[in-house]
């Protein structure tokens, strides 16, 4: 192996064939990544500033809120420069870092929903303890914790990147960089970096996503064994929200999976679609999700308007 350092530089796709109407594509995704950012800025902003905010429950929420807007700043200038500027080149390091980044991050959104299904175990099925138990300084522990087994889980494949000589075509399927995708394009033995994420997926996201489930079969099971029908509507009610932000989540990740595993004969087109409906669709849907189900947010977003509108 050797580091290569003079090799070409990759190529990012947009849209195949459909190279005139990038222009036009570029509409619709602009108006998402800029909801995108204000959404995602927003809940960051009330969180902060709104004392009434400051519990355990939305700190987690800032940060799957930060995790979705560093996914969309994280793609969205190579998207924008390809659809807007025709601008397709991306040398090795900078798409390396992207992809490193890219893949962090969603290992990132997993570990963050369970955070919150946490919260919700313990504020559900042993509230008396929940300020002793979720302190500032655990949630600060948690959140580090969440962060440092998703940067160091990628580092190797990402790192090994670097080593891999680069012989066959440059061009890479998207308008952003996925490891998946550049190591297609390596002249090398890609063995480890094949089975590696499989392990990945297999040992955190999936993981992350059975002890969610089981540690809402104990929540419901609590839930049920209260007496008053309201207090029941009210304990779940507190969870609608985060369950939405699960599905949303889950639901793309299997359905990308699923394109790229019996998807090969669907158009090229359908691929890259998938991949912006994953990248996309939960950073637009969390915000919403939460302004919609959560009285606290809704009281916020209502306070930040009035408070704009006086200053107007």
């Amino acid at each position: 192996m050797w580091l290569n350092i003079t090799a070409s530089p990759f190529l990012l796709t947009g849209f195949p064939g459909m190279e005139k109407a990038h222009h036009w594509i570029s509409i619709p995704l602009l108006l998402i990544y800029t909801s995108i950012l204000l959404g995602n800025g927003t809940l960051l902003f009330l969180i902060r500033n709104d004392n009434s905010l400051h519990e355990p429950m939305y700190y987690f929420l800032a940060m799957l809120a930060a995790t979705d807007l560093g996914v969309t700043l994280t793609t969205m200038p190579t998207v924008l420069g390809v659809l807007w500027l025709n601008h397709r080149e991306i040398g090795h390091g900078a798409c390396f870092s992207q992809a490193y980044f890219i893949h962090t991050l969603s290992i990132v959104e997993s570990g963050v929903l369970l955070a919150m299904a946490y919260d919700r175990f313990i504020a559900i099925c042993n509230p008396l303890r929940y300020s002793s138990i979720l302190t500032n300084t655990q949630v600060m522990k948690i959140g580090m914790g969440v962060l440092t087994r998703a940067s160091l889980s990628i580092m190797p494949i990402i790192f090994r990147l670097h080593w891999f000589p680069y012989c066959q075509s440059h061009v890479l399927s998207h308008a952003f960089c996925l490891h998946q995708d550049i190591i297609k394009l390596a002249c090398a033995d890609i063995t480890f970096n094949r089975l590696y994420p499989v392990v990945v997926v297999f040992a955190m996201v999936l993981l992350d996503f059975l002890i969610i489930f089981f540690s809402y079969i104990l929540i419901l099971k609590t839930v049920m064994g209260i007496a008053s029908g309201e207090e029941r509507a009210k304990a779940l009610n507190t969870c609608v929200s985060h369950i939405c932000c699960i599905l949303v989540f889950y639901i793309t990740v299997v359905g990308l999976t699923f394109i790229h595993r019996f998807g090969k004969h669907a158009p090229h087109v359908v691929h890259i679609t998938m991949s912006y409906v994953y990248f996309l669709f939960p950073p637009f849907m969390n915000p919403v999700i939460y302004s919609i189900k959560t009285k606290q947010i809704q009281n916020g977003i209502i306070r930040l308007l009035s408070l704009s509108h006086s200053k107007a």
